[in-house]
């Protein structure tokens, strides 16, 4: 599944990489920036991010305890 950023800009997948399994950090989260030059964040096309399920699981939760409180502060409006 594929998420797009940054008003469709960049293509974030995140994965588990078949061919790196006897690798600890064998999940993979992959960016794609699609823009023009002017516009870049990125010094490549292409960016590719290795986790081990530990790290995916924190940068998780992470991300829900964030989006909750974001939740909790636009509710609170």
């Amino acid at each position: 599944m594929a998420i797009y950023l940054l008003d469709d800009t960049w293509k974030v997948e995140v994965f588990l990489e078949p061919g790196d399994l006897e690798f600890e950090d064998n999940i993979r989260i992959c960016i794609e920036e699609d823009c023009p030059f002017e516009e870049k964040i990125l010094s490549a096309e292409e960016v590719n991010l290795f986790l081990t399920a530990r790290q995916a699981r924190q940068l998780g939760l992470a991300l829900v305890e964030a989006a909750a409180r974001s939740s909790d502060l636009n509710e609170k409006q």
